[in-house]
């Protein structure tokens, strides 16, 4: 398993141990692009090293998440989600209907957040951003549904 030497590094500077759980949970996560829950990391760990537990998963994405090298989102849902920490922000909109999750920059969203830091002298350790709505698929067949309801209601 090739694992990069930030990752190593990472944790020697902060004076933790290097382990293959932690090497295999970072690897997992910079594998497969998107928002894992953690039972999917789970599995996927598990599918390489059989003898991972969940609760090692959940231990080693405490520690990814504590260095920054690992962000969660609950996008919308009391759930995490999980995802390597990006090398530029990102934000997320989700579907309130269908659950769909839509990745988008905003270097504006920095932008506010440089000046706002400046002017009131702030030290921001941490952005987020979370839309939610309804994406055209769902929006459009809501509007349609609504619309069919509407003129069968007015009718007489």
């Amino acid at each position: 398993m090739a694992q990069s030497k930030s990752l190593t590094e990472s944790l020697h500077s902060s004076g933790r141990r290097v382990t293959r759980q932690r090497q295999l949970v970072m690897q997992v996560l910079q594998e497969n692009p998107g928002h894992l829950e953690v039972e999917a990391v789970y599995a996927l760990a598990k599918a390489s090293d059989p003898n991972i537990s969940l609760a090692t998963v959940y231990r080693a994405l405490a520690v990814l998440k504590e260095m920054g090298l690992v962000k969660d989102h609950a996008l919308g849902e009391s759930h995490a989600h999980f995802e390597a920490a990006p090398e530029k922000p990102h934000y997320h909109f989700t579907c309130l209907k269908c659950g769909r999750v839509v990745e988008f920059d905003a270097p504006q969203v920095m932008q506010v957040v440089h000046a706002l830091s400046e002017r009131e002298e702030l030290q921001v350790t941490d952005v987020h951003l979370f839309l939610s709505g309804y994406c055209a698929r769902c929006r459009t067949g809501s509007t349609h549904a609504k619309r069919k309801r509407t003129k069968t209601h007015r009718q007489p």
